[in-house]
């Protein structure tokens, strides 16, 4: 089974990333395959509701939106999909917030292409905010009817600087047991 993680922070090893490779370290010791993308600080247009993908109804974005479109065709090979973000102004960040929109719209017009996948945010916060960039990108799991796993906290670490969630030990084992959930939950939908 393939695991997809979606790094929307601009700091491509940055916190957001150390805790998807956190939860990759657990999947492929299960032997699932996992993919990251690099999604912050790449150029992307959010939904300008040109209704092209309703229209056409193939899942993809019709404005110029490569990295988006990317990101989407990820998605629909995956059986698992990460969101990562940190936390900017109490939600996630610019590039998550487009692909949000985009692919929200993009795969429920074609269908609801990623219904019944499996979702999981994860949150790296210096602070505060945590909880409402967590909801996010769980509403949009939720309206494109994904599955989505618990934890034993909501999903996040925290930490400032490059490395600082590695000393939050609450956050990295929630993430751990987040990850833990996602496998036996994809076993489940398997059998």
């Amino acid at each position: 089974m393939k695991i997809l993680a979606i790094n929307g922070s601009p700091r491509k090893n940055g916190n957001t990333a150390l805790l998807i490779h956190e939860m990759f370290k657990i999947f492929e010791a299960e032997g699932f395959q996992t993919d990251l993308v690099q999604l912050g600080n790449k150029p992307v247009h959010g939904c300008t509701a040109c209704a092209k993908c309703k229209e056409e109804q193939d899942g993809r974005c019709h404005i110029k939106n490569d990295h988006l479109n990317l990101c989407i065709g990820k998605m629909l090979e995956a059986d698992g999909i990460i969101i990562g973000s940190p936390v900017y102004f109490a939600d996630v960040t610019t590039e998550i917030k487009a692909l949000i929109d985009v692919a929200g719209y993009a795969t429920r017009a074609s269908g609801h292409l990623l219904k019944r996948k499996v979702g999981a945010g994860v949150i790296a916060v210096r602070r505060g905010g945590a909880l409402h960039a967590f909801e996010t990108i769980n509403n949009f799991f939720l309206i494109n009817q994904m599955i989505v796993p618990g934890s034993s906290y909501w999903n996040f670490a925290i930490g400032r600087n490059p490395g600082d969630v590695l000393n939050d030990d609450e956050g990295m084992q929630t993430i751990r047991t987040l990850a833990d959930n996602m496998v036996w939950l994809l076993n489940q939908l398997k059998k």
